[in-house]
């Protein structure tokens, strides 16, 4: 982006919102909300998917925003413990703090704990100035 340029909230919400992929009528279930999570994040998904993020799902749910930050306890548990919510082909956004942040997840932990629990890291995008998402899916063919 050129430094002169001026991204609008509204422009920025759109490209996090492409880049997560979120669409109208999905199910969202969220998970580790806490203090700090970006209120805006949560608000901008809300909108995009047009619903409000659920904590307990009833259903089988579209997507998994899972909050993790490092302290919270075992990341392998965490992933394995969001998985029988989610549809077959479900997928879950796990937002971690970003690089000195307070709550940071150094990169090579949450690579192991996503091998661990077998899943697969696909994509990763920055969501706000102080949290990034990495999305993550059950590899092909091991679908539940």
């Amino acid at each position: 982006m050129d430094p002169g340029v001026t991204v609008s909230a509204s422009e920025h919400d759109q490209a996090v919102v492409g880049k997560l992929g979120l669409t109208p009528g999905l199910a969202v279930q969220e998970i580790g909300w806490d203090d700090d999570v970006d209120d805006d994040v949560r608000v901008m998904i809300e909108d995009a998917v047009d619903g409000e993020l659920v904590e307990e799902a009833v259903e089988p749910v579209d997507l998994v925003l899972l909050w993790w930050r490092d302290g919270d306890g075992d990341l392998v548990d965490g992933l394995v413990e969001a998985l029988p919510d989610l549809t077959d082909s479900g997928y879950i956004w796990l937002m971690t703090p970003k690089v000195g942040r307070d709550g940071y997840v150094d990169a090579v932990d949450l690579a192991e704990a996503v091998e661990t629990a077998g899943l697969a890291q696909t994509t990763t995008a920055s969501v706000s100035a102080d949290w990034a998402a990495t999305k993550l899916v059950r590899p092909k063919g091991s679908r539940r």
